[in-house]
């Protein structure tokens, strides 16, 4: 995987209106932390977190801070503002050379599925899978060919053959398939309904005659 370098400042100013400030001025704050370091409260350019977010690739980061050694990690965890979707915090987790490490990698489609062709839908059901394994084998993303595909087939984490990552969801995990387009079907409306739409009739109406004249005393 390749390496990426992203250069933050330490940052001194913890409280809220500290926060408020850096983040008018372009700037997004967040924390890096390892096993064998403290805590480091960081920030960084919008724009330089931003082209590591808003991708389907996962990053290697090596993190440039004045006053430290450069730090191995990845992007541990996002906070998103709940309405303009913009990164207003990020975690980076420091890796440490042989240890394995957890983390959720995208998985990309490639290839067109041969039931495609035969009029079928692609259903991408799985887009990222949590795997483990040593920083030196963290790949950008997991590739799923599904040219292989027919109608009505489907692909799942057990057909991937990735033998130096360890994928934490079950073998029968569904990725993707290829089923039949949906069919809208007029619904058939019921007895009740077909009762209720005709059109009413008038009920018929006995009218009572005058009562026959009493008979002649």
């Amino acid at each position: 995987m390749e390496k990426t370098k992203l250069k933050a400042s330490e940052r001194k100013n913890l409280t809220k209106s500290g926060t408020k400030k850096i983040r008018r001025e372009g700037l997004i704050p967040g924390v890096f932390y390892s096993k064998i370091n403290k805590p480091i409260h960081i920030d960084v350019v919008d724009r330089e977190i931003n082209s590591l977010v808003f991708t389907s690739k996962t990053h290697l980061i090596s993190l440039e801070l004045e006053g430290h050694e450069e730090y191995e990690c990845i992007i541990k965890d996002i906070q998103f503002h709940p309405v303009t979707d913009k990164v207003t915090h990020f975690d980076l987790l420091g890796l440490t050379k042989g240890e394995k490490i957890k983390l959720e990698i995208p998985l990309q489609l490639v290839g067109t599925a041969a039931g495609v062709k035969e009029g079928g839908v692609i259903q991408h059901v799985l887009h990222k899978v949590e795997v483990e394994c040593l920083p030196r084998n963290i790949p950008e993303h997991i590739i799923v060919d599904v040219s292989g595909l027919k109608l009505g087939d489907s692909f799942h984490i057990g057909d991937l053959n990735y033998e130096d990552i360890e994928f934490m969801v079950p073998k029968e995990s569904l990725i993707v398939q290829v089923t039949h387009p949906k069919v809208k079907e007029e619904a058939v409306p019921t007895e009740e309904e077909e009762a209720i739409g005709e059109e009413p009739t008038e009920p018929e109406v006995i009218s009572k005659g005058k009562k026959e004249e009493e008979e002649e005393d």
